[in-house]
């Protein structure tokens, strides 16, 4: 869960699966309850200074993550180790579960607050049976969810290059840390940007953001630029084109035709990623069954 004096990955690489993973959110919990989360933790809840007493304060800042995320008889019992990563979680059933943290966070009590988001999401996965085949998968599930659920910026506002110093909690990018607290902030009108203590958490939630405002550009959304549109309106006389089979097409910037007829084209909704059927007849509205946003198409 470590980065620290050695090159941090910067870019989008694991984008397929930070979109699965949002996906899987709101399938698993529901519009309804991704509502629930509307607010992030506040800084306030999770600041810790060299003048609070190290455990205390590590438990205090525990309970107000596990209060963000709803989960009120979890008790965290948090401690500190040598270990080659930043921290690890002991998942039983409950309802106490043991958080262990890296020695260095004694000195470097700003960061405790970021661990332990990981943490205890890690816990709040557990007890919603959610999880992604593979270590690496489902850690970036991790990581977007408690970015998605309102924690997860502490994991980017921990992130920092000074010389030949640099530290990154968590296993997504930064910029990928940014555009899915973008995704967030465009859902629920939320602006995370004061909160940043680090510049280069700034910068890199600014990259994810216009990042993620590209996925609201993509054809047959009515607000994708032109050469978009013009490849969309190429793709979609091949669709149209008679001696086509029948068979869907090849996505194009994550859209398929099917038909011949009726022709649909089918894309990913660009809040959820949940894919959307419409039928081609110019304009229309499509509502995400899943999370419920309104969507104006040009087909």
């Amino acid at each position: 869960m470590t980065t620290g004096g050695s090159t941090i990955e910067h870019g989008f690489p694991h984008l397929d699966t930070v979109r699965a993973a949002v996906h899987a959110l709101f399938k698993r919990l529901s519009y309804d309850t991704v509502s629930t989360f509307a607010t992030s933790v506040p800084p306030v809840d999770v600041a810790f200074d060299d003048s609070e007493d190290l455990h205390l304060g590590a438990q205090r800042v525990a309970h107000a993550l596990v209060r963000q995320l709803h989960l009120p008889d979890a008790r965290m019992v948090v401690t500190f180790r040598e270990m080659e990563h930043a921290a690890n979680v002991e998942l039983t059933a409950g309802p106490e579960y043991f958080i262990e943290l890296n020695d260095r966070f004694r000195k470097h009590r700003k960061d405790i607050g970021a661990a332990l988001a990981h943490e205890v999401m890690h816990v709040y996965l557990h007890r919603l049976d959610l999880s992604f085949a593979g270590t690496r998968d489902n850690e970036i599930l991790t990581d977007t969810a408690s970015a998605y659920l309102g924690t997860g910026w502490l994991l980017l506002d921990a992130y920092r290059e000074h010389g030949p110093f640099s530290q990154k909690l968590g296993y997504l990018t930064p910029e990928e840390f940014g555009y899915v607290l973008a995704k967030r902030a465009a859902f629920f009108d939320e602006d995370p940007a004061p909160w940043f203590t680090s510049p280069q958490a700034y910068d890199a939630y600014t990259a994810g953001a216009a990042r993620a405002r590209r996925d609201a550009r993509r054809p047959p959304l009515a607000t994708a630029g032109w050469a978009a549109r013009l490849r969309y309106a190429k793709d979609r006389r091949a669709a149209q084109d008679p001696r086509r089979a029948d068979r869907p097409s090849e996505p194009g910037d994550g859209y398929a035709f099917e038909g011949p007829s009726p022709l649909r084209v089918s894309f990913p909704c660009p809040v959820c990623h949940q894919r959307i059927r419409v039928p081609v007849r110019g304009r229309v509205r499509a509502r995400c069954g899943l999370c419920k946003t309104v969507l104006d198409c040009d087909t």
